[in-house]
């Protein structure tokens, strides 16, 4: 009896083993054939793969490694008759799966049967449920197979279920930038928004790279308005404007917007602070100006009036030093509001800072080394400098250590920086005038050096100018071994950094007679031109730059030239129409270049547009 039974045990395994073995077998056999058929399928063979498939298809779990390539051979053929039959037994297997039902659509579609193909769209959208992930996966399917349409309608029935109008904001966002619908992509994004405002970094960001016409912005700029007419109460809405004004660079009109942002919410001045800074670092001194003196008389007694004051000053000294000649008496008086300043408030991060502004009046304009020495000292050893801060003083030592012709104890100081922040900003701006100081004394081959590694730098500016200063050496040192005129023109730029204007010009004249026809000439002649600008004599500097246009016009110089020329008959000479027929000319012939975007703001304020 124990024997019987221990043989039908047996008996029942072999017969699994057999079973695991065929079932084994099998499915081998099924994905051999399906890798032979996608390969006759993607070698064009459709009548061997279509053989192939149609067995296949016969095994339901087959389908889903099937489906698509078996689908698409069919409609690509014509043959939509078998196409629906073969849906139509595939979803008695599979009469929950979304993409099945779509395709069954698109038969109809590719036959043009548009009632019978919206009448299938229209049932799938019936049956979407209010799960976020039925809601997905259909309008993914849906956008998959180019039923973009349907798959917004998907996204909106989400919302009216969950009754909850920002639900699905940035899937819509994304299929209208597909589609190219700029107003419902910001409809979108301002719907995710308002759902989430701590992505309005995300959103602005995405928005900057997307929206790129002037247009696009006007019309942003007006959807904003009414956003923030109709729910006044909505902060997103009010920062989202102020974001478009200075996108646009009308900045009086941000300031607006900011000053009635800080009221609502009591910020003390904080977004008008921002967009003062900006305007400041955009050269729109006057509304900056505005903006400084409004949050000094509003918010007399508050945390930004120092800041204010300080900002204040600093506009005033950047609108002097872009006022030609430079008035020294007025440089005297903001070294005084300087000194006002520290005796009002003391020594802390912002007065400091304005110290620092001091002494580089002091060095740069009034020519009084010791006095800004004196200063910058005095600021390093202070208790409340930051790291940085006395970096860059130090910097500005090295600077006036050039001024003073002693290039060696400049190096030391500038090589200090470069290591205490290595690998930061500071330390890359260390290494930039390391570089510049070895230009300056025709050690082109240690400049280069200090060059390449700066061209990866992360700083844009640092980087810009280390290409720009290295291309300048290599395109005039590459024919001219002996490097004599490149020499002289470092040794000239040495002079201007030093304010030695009047023997830079000699110079610069000597040099273009004895270098003729040079690689260098369109350089010299900007150069001289712009010593004549900071010398008032606007007229000489045009004969240049007109030089320059004509001559080489088409070389790395011509589009600065060109847009130069209209800034010195609109800041300078007050010749408006000129100014503007220079620039609607420069836009005309360098549509290219970097100074476009600039030059048709500046055209359309001259024009009378109003931005």
């Amino acid at each position: 009896m124990l024997i019987s039974k221990k043989k039908n045990i047996y008996i029942a395994k072999c017969a699994i083993l057999i079973v695991f073995i065929f079932v084994s077998t099998v499915s081998f056999s099924q994905s051999v054939n399906i890798r032979l058929a996608n390969e006759y399928y993607n070698n064009g063979d459709y009548e061997k793969a279509e053989d192939l498939y149609k067995s296949l298809a016969r095994i339901p779990r087959n389908i889903p490694n099937i489906h698509t390539a078996y689908f698409n051979l069919l409609i690509t053929t014509g043959k939509y008759a078998q196409a629906e039959k073969y849906i139509n037994k595939v979803l008695k297997t599979f009469p929950q799966f979304v993409n099945y039902q779509i395709d069954k659509g698109l038969i109809y579609k590719n036959q043009a049967k548009q009632k019978e193909a919206a009448a299938q769209f229209n049932k799938i959208l019936d049956g979407v449920k209010k799960e976020k992930f039925d809601v997905n996966r259909t309008a993914q399917f849906f956008y998959r197979a180019g039923l973009t349409d349907y798959a917004i309608d998907t996204y909106k029935i989400g919302r009216k279920k969950a009754k909850d109008k920002t639900l699905y904001a940035l899937d819509l966002a994304n299929i209208y930038r597909f589609m190219s619908n700029k107003t419902m992509m910001v409809e979108e994004y301002l719907n995710f928004l308002k759902s989430q405002p701590h992505n309005i970094e995300y959103v602005q960001n995405t928005l900057q790279g997307i929206l790129s016409a002037p247009e696009d912005f006007d019309n942003l700029e007006t959807m904003m308005i009414e956003k923030v007419q109709q729910e006044p109460n909505e902060q997103i809405y009010s920062e989202m404007l102020i974001w478009v004004n200075l996108q646009t660079k009308n900045f009086y009109q941000a300031f607006i917007q900011s000053r009635a942002y800080d009221k609502r919410y009591k910020t003390e001045g904080n977004r008008s602070m921002h967009v003062g800074a900006i305007a400041q670092g955009n050269k729109d001194y006057k509304t900056a100006t505005k903006i400084f003196e409004y949050v000094i008389e509003k918010y007399p007694g508050g945390h930004n009036n120092v800041l204010a004051r300080r900002s204040l000053i600093r506009t005033r000294e950047e609108m002097l030093k872009h006022i030609f000649p430079v008035d020294t008496t007025e440089i005297r008086k903001l070294t005084n509001d300087y000194d006002k300043l520290t005796e009002e408030f003391g020594y802390n991060a912002i007065t400091l800072e304005g110290k620092r502004n001091q002494a580089q009046l002091y060095a740069f304009y009034l020519d009084n080394l010791p006095k800004a020495v004196s200063i910058l000292e005095q600021i390093v050893n202070s208790g409340h400098t930051s790291r940085n801060l006395k970096a860059q003083c130090k910097l500005d030592l090295g600077d006036i250590y050039m001024l003073k012709n002693e290039p060696w104890e400049s190096t030391l100081i500038y090589s200090q920086v470069e290591k205490s922040h290595k690998d930061q900003p500071l330390g890359y701006e260390a290494k930039l005038r390391n570089a510049k100081l070895n230009y300056y004394t025709g050690n082109f081959e240690l400049a280069q050096s200090h060059l390449d590694i700066l061209k990866l730098a992360t700083s844009r500016e640092i980087a810009n100018d280390a290409i720009k200063l290295s291309l300048l050496i290599k395109d005039n040192t590459l024919l001219d071994t002996t490097e004599v005129a490149m020499k002289t023109f470092a040794s000239i730029e040495l002079l201007q950094f030093q304010n030695k204007n009047e023997e830079a010009i000699t110079k610069l004249d000597k040099m273009l007679r004895d270098y003729p026809n040079h690689s260098l000439t369109d350089e010299i002649l900007w150069k001289k031109a712009g010593i004549l600008i900071k010398q008032g004599a606007f007229e000489s500097a045009l004969a240049l730059l007109e030089k320059i246009t004509n001559n080489y016009g088409q070389d790395i110089l011509g589009d600065d030239a060109f847009f130069l020329k209209g800034k010195i008959y609109e800041e300078q000479l007050k010749d408006r129409p000129r100014a503007k027929e220079i620039y609607r000319e420069f836009m005309s012939k360098y549509p290219g270049s970097v100074f476009v975007a600039e030059a048709r703001k500046r055209f359309r304020k001259l024009r009378g547009d109003e931005l």
